[in-house]
């Protein structure tokens, strides 16, 4: 199965594809999409959802997997992330692809068995688990990865 894992963002959104096969994980691509920050909200949206568009047309994953929004002390940026993964589940859903969401407690459990666990903490499971080089930067692209394989954990046991 291939899926594509999005830690989203209005200035970064990072992304991951990875392959399963059995128990066999690979890594088929990873990256961060970022958006310019002087302009319109609307055209930042509007990019998003081309890059998006761009890598299911490029990856055919069969399945997204997208972080819960995380609400914090501002709210203006917890609106606009919101509307962020909105142009995201927008994409997935013009090309009938399911989508699983997931907290970054439950990303950080599935990873290190620790809820609570450290962004370097997460990022050490993904290159491991992965058998890449080091860990993917931004951190937005590393998360990306571990959504991926949250969701690619979930699946083995549902």
């Amino acid at each position: 199965m291939r899926i594509l894992g999005i830690d989203p963002g209005i200035g970064r959104t990072g992304w991951g594809v990875i392959e399963t096969q059995g128990s066999k994980i690979k890594a088929i691509g990873f990256g961060c999409i970022e958006t310019e920050p002087n302009s319109e909200v609307g055209g930042r949206l509007f990019a998003l959802h081309d890059e998006i568009t761009n890598l299911i047309k490029e990856y055919k994953p069969q399945t997204v997997s997208i972080e819960e929004l995380f609400f914090n002390k501002n709210v203006k940026t917890a609106f606009v992330v919101g509307q962020a993964r909105g142009v995201i589940l927008l994409a997935a859903a013009q090309h009938s692809l399911p989508v699983g969401i997931y907290t970054p407690p439950q990303v950080k459990m599935s990873l290190t068995g620790y809820g609570r666990a450290e962004k370097n903490q997460v990022g050490h499971m993904v290159k491991t688990i992965l058998h890449l080089e080091k860990i993917p930067k931004p951190d937005d692209t590393a998360d990306a990865l571990a959504i991926a394989l949250t969701h690619a954990f979930s699946k083995k046991f549902a």
